[in-house]
């Protein structure tokens, strides 16, 4: 073997280089999943959309799947569980003239601030009630995001739990 001759097989024995027929067929199969199965045109704005917090010292719920979900685009409300160690949060939402209601529970309740996040739309910001409950009257549809300000017992900055988006 000649020195600087980069000949390193991998462990099946084969080189490592791709030849002309390996990118072909490469590319050829990019176009197949590109028609296929498609990136969506949104997938950008999305991710965007979902790391775009101002503080990203935050807790992520994660869905509550008890039952199968309805789909959010049928004409009566929807309910959404998420959970995170001590909190859960449940969201009713029913269409309302452009957009949709919330109804809102947080367990344990308490005066937490929740902000409904709508990528390209200006947040809504509520307080939820000693039990916990809140309301939005106006939500736009988009992919919407909940975060939640968990108040503190001690008046200092509470916990900052925030959801996996929906698209409404």
């Amino acid at each position: 073997m000649n020195a600087g001759q980069d000949n390193n097989p991998t462990a099946n024995g084969q080189d490592d280089n791709p030849t002309e027929e390996d990118l072909l067929l490469l590319a050829e199969l990019d176009v197949l999943f590109d028609k296929v199965d498609p990136m969506p045109a949104d997938l950008v704005e999305r991710v965007q959309f979902a790391i775009a917090l101002e503080d990203l010292d935050v807790e992520v719920a994660r869905w509550q799947r008890d039952q199968e979900l309805a789909g959010v685009r049928g004409a009566g409300p929807n309910t959404v569980t998420f959970t995170v160690e001590d909190l859960t949060i449940m969201v009713s939402f029913a269409p309302a003239g452009g957009g949709y209601r919330f109804d809102g529970w947080l367990v344990p309740g308490g005066p937490h601030t929740v902000e409904v996040r709508v990528a390209g739309h200006t947040s809504t910001t509520t307080a939820a009630d000693e039990g916990g409950r809140f309301a939005v009257d106006q939500v736009p549809k988009g992919t919407t995001q909940l975060v939640i300000h968990l108040a503190s017992g001690h008046g200092g900055r509470g916990r900052t739990v925030v959801t996996p988006t929906l698209v409404l």
